[in-house]
């Protein structure tokens, strides 16, 4: 049974920074691809962020230029450094294991119980 373990969230003022991780319990290689989601109240739950375990990314325009993913594979890790974070990142982010086709990013039912993330204007 794989389990992602997302940690780093918490509470912080608009143009902070914040690292989030994603723990992965076997091989991080058991997903083609890995992702980042985030889900604010009363919203679907959005793609923020993937990366291929060949290193290729993408971003949602609403980060580009802000946040950056990047994983370990000899710790099974994933990353999300966020950086000049906005009110509008406000919500509950979690990381994702699936596969990428076509360009387009396709989330297998691999998830992680989220982690809180609050930006404060």
């Amino acid at each position: 049974q794989v389990q992602l373990v997302e940690s780093g969230g918490g509470l912080v003022q608009a143009g902070g920074s914040l690292k989030l991780s994603c723990a992965v319990s076997g091989s991080i290689f058991r997903f083609s691809a890995m992702g980042w989601y985030h889900q604010a109240p009363g919203e679907q739950r959005e793609l923020v962020a993937s990366i291929t375990s060949g290193g290729a990314i993408n971003y949602v325009d609403s980060v580009k230029g802000r946040f950056t993913v990047s994983r370990d594979n000899a710790k099974n890790a994933l990353y999300l450094q966020m950086n000049n974070l906005k009110p509008e990142d406000t919500a509950v982010y979690y990381c994702n294991g699936g596969f990428l086709k076509s360009g387009n990013y396709y989330p297998l039912n691999y998830w992680g119980q989220g982690t809180q993330v609050t930006v404060s204007s």
